[in-house]
């Protein structure tokens, strides 16, 4: 178990975490016509749209309900109720998700209330969905903002039916994790479906922000990702698969509601979780995996030879929320890598047993620290922690969110044995292009006038 160092500094230099608020809107937009609203002023949505557009360079769906000074001191609900009422009216959304901010949060806001005053007021817009998730960004990170959205997610589209459970024979729910791609979830998708079963992605990002062209010439909402009539359909799949522990409780809270077993995963990358994977998977289907797995698992273990040379005895240095910070860690020490410098934003489930010395709750100044104490010689981060690898003079890995220097970083697949190859690879790349040349050795029987002491004394005379 690692030894958590908490923040001790009264503020954040070079900040890494990135706000609940961001990471339960994203939650939302997995959502087929969905509508994502901030409870919070217009800077608040603003700021976040900033980060989403950056990332995955797309139009990206979001409202706000415009908090001003008056309605920050003697109350905004009225703002909940006219924005829900205003968005309905305006765009029809199969669901919105109201997600608060930080100010609101301070301000006491009661977002549960003024989306029952909003039933009671409008009862024509009953057919649209309305998910109210507290999220405070003065509090958690991205990874755990969307989890509770996810669980938010669950308790009011979910039926509460243990009857109805394996109605759908075929039919799986993904819980998927904050930090996974529309590249990996097309993966997660892909290596379902190759076992005969349907997947049910809650939510489903692959299909809203994959980087699509949309036919319409304008959609003020979400463009794919999984309907809310088919998250309904969760209690009659026969077992949910979570990916990311942060989405555990989240797995739990489905198996309570409608009795189905639940099966826990961490990052689909290196040998034994992708194993762990396609096991569990054949065993649901009780169908034998696809030769075309099994031949990328051999071209995986080549590409884990080939790289070994390059990664064993690295010192890495990692910056990212603690899902993604256990997943990395584990590829790395089965290469033979040390995990030396490990910063997260906020606490969180996957780093509790994880065999790394000292985990720090921090910012990348922290990390910079660390690293340059215990010499790291690989940094792996989002876009924040580019300057951090600069003036610790090593290479760096962009994984995360966000990444806004770098095209095309949203839409890559980490997943797999083929995304593990990939990633071995391109640390093995890194680390070999900032290669630093060896001291030589002078042997204790060297000659005298080669021993680098003598050469030194004369080079002394001679200046002299």
């Amino acid at each position: 178990m690692p030894e958590i160092i908490k923040r001790k500094k009264p503020l954040s230099v070079s900040p890494l975490k990135t706000s609940q608020t961001v990471g339960g809107a994203l939650a939302f937009l997995g959502i087929a016509r969905s509508m994502p609203l901030m409870h919070g002023s217009q800077g608040c949505t603003a700021f976040a749209k900033v980060f989403f557009v950056r990332h995955f360079r797309e139009p990206v769906p979001l409202q706000t309900t415009a908090m001003d000074q008056v309605s920050s001191v003697m109350g905004a609900d009225g703002n909940v109720t006219e924005a829900l009422k205003t968005i309905c009216e305006k765009s029809n959304p199969s669901i919105i998700g109201l997600v608060t901010t930080g100010l609101a949060e301070t301000q006491g806001a009661d977002i549960k209330r003024g989306v029952w005053d909003f039933r009671q007021k409008y009862p024509q817009y009953e057919k649209t969905a309305v998910v109210a998730v507290n999220t405070p960004d003065f509090s958690g990170s991205f990874e755990s903002g969307f989890a509770l959205a996810v669980k938010g997610i669950i308790e009011t589209l979910v039926p509460d039916d243990k009857s109805r459970k394996g109605l759908r024979q075929r039919q799986v729910n993904v819980l998927c994790g904050a930090n996974l791609t529309p590249g990996d979830l097309e993966f997660v998708a892909e290596s379902i479906e190759s076992f005969g079963l349907r997947p049910l992605l809650i939510p489903d990002l692959s299909g809203s922000l994959d980087g699509h062209l949309d036919d319409s010439p304008h959609n003020p909402l979400t463009t794919g990702g999984v309907s809310v009539a088919d998250i309904a359909t969760a209690c009659e799949s026969i077992a949910t698969l979570a990916v990311g522990e942060s989405l555990f409780s989240s797995a739990e809270l489905l198996r309570k509601k409608c009795d189905i077993p639940a099966f826990r995963f961490g990052h689909l990358m290196g040998l034994d979780e992708v194993d762990d994977w396609f096991a569990t998977l054949a065993n649901l289907s009780n169908n034998p995996v696809p030769e075309r797995w099994q031949r990328q698992r051999k071209q995986l273990q080549d590409a884990m030879l080939d790289t070994h040379f390059m990664l064993g005895h690295s010192r890495v240095a990692i910056a990212a929320d603690p899902d993604m910070l256990a997943g990395y860690h584990r590829l790395l020490k089965g290469m033979g890598a040390e995990t030396v410098a490990a910063v997260v934003p906020a606490k969180g489930v996957a780093i509790s047993d994880l065999d790394i010395e000292q985990i720090h709750i921090g910012d990348l100044e922290d990390l910079e620290q660390v690293a340059a104490e215990k010499q790291a010689q690989l940094l792996l981060g989002n876009s924040h922690a580019v300057a951090s690898a600069r003036r610790l003079g090593i290479p760096m890995l962009r994984v995360g969110f966000p990444q806004y220097d770098l095209v095309g970083g949203f839409q890559r697949c980490w997943f797999g044995y083929r995304g593990t190859a990939q990633a071995l690879f391109d640390l093995a790349n890194l680390v070999m292009a900032h290669h630093q040349e060896t001291a030589p050795y002078y042997s204790v029987y060297a000659q005298k006038q080669d021993s680098p002491q003598y050469i030194e004394n004369r080079q002394q005379q001679w200046s002299h």
